[in-house]
């Protein structure tokens, strides 16, 4: 998995587990629903980390939180 899919699956577990969609998430976080969407359609290929921090804002959660997991913990080699 690279870093990219890690974003998006993590962001689908958290919208899940909170019962929310990504229309949602957008409003919750401020960040532009084309945006959310971008990231969780794989259009966008290197999310910005301020738009990860608005989005872990709209989830209340911490960046730490977002990044504490095992989907990046196990990141393949993005340098080849």
């Amino acid at each position: 998995m690279n870093i990219t899919e890690a974003v998006k699956r993590r962001f689908e577990e958290l919208c899940y587990k909170r019962g929310i969609n990504f229309c949602k998430l957008a409003s919750l976080s401020g960040v532009p629903y084309t945006t959310v969407k971008s990231i969780l359609y794989n259009q966008s290929k290197n999310p910005g980390i301020s738009t990860i921090k608005k989005l872990c804002d709209g989830l209340d959660i911490t960046i730490t939180e977002f990044f504490d997991t095992e989907y990046f913990k196990n990141l393949e080699q993005e340098i080849k």
